[in-house]
């Protein structure tokens, strides 16, 4: 079993910046790769950030390309999101995941086995 617990969301104006973090606890030896997903009210959750552990190789949802960064921090078992140029459109609760799956990176949710509670990120105009 691995425990996720974010941290870091908050309220920021359009434009602005916000960091989250995600801390990962338990048998953690078996993940390969992390995310960050969000989901708005009435909305399906979605991908927004990846990182394969091994490689620290990254990929991300076209909608936050060049906004959004997502790192790892091995040594503390955290793993990061650090947002830029926030838009209305990015609210959402953020959450973080682990995935167990060998067959390569994916942003989709069914590939994850792990979900930390999440962290509200809102965005005002």
């Amino acid at each position: 079993q691995v425990q996720l617990q974010e941290s870091g969301g908050g309220s920021v104006q359009s434009g602005g910046s916000l960091g989250l973090s995600c801390v990962a606890s338990g048998y953690t030896y078996s993940t390969t790769y992390m995310g960050w997903f969000r989901q708005a009210p009435g909305k399906e959750r979605e991908g927004v950030a990846a990182i394969y552990i091994i490689t620290s190789s990254t990929y991300y949802a076209e909608s936050v390309k060049g906004r959004f960064t997502i790192s790892q921090d091995n040594a503390k078992n955290t793993l990061y999101l650090q947002m830029n140029s926030l838009k209305p459109e990015d609210t959402a609760m953020y959450y973080c995941a682990a995935s167990n799956n060998i067959f390569g990176v994916s942003l989709q949710p069914s590939r994850y086995n792990y979900w930390g509670q999440g962290t509200q990120v809102t965005v005002s105009s």
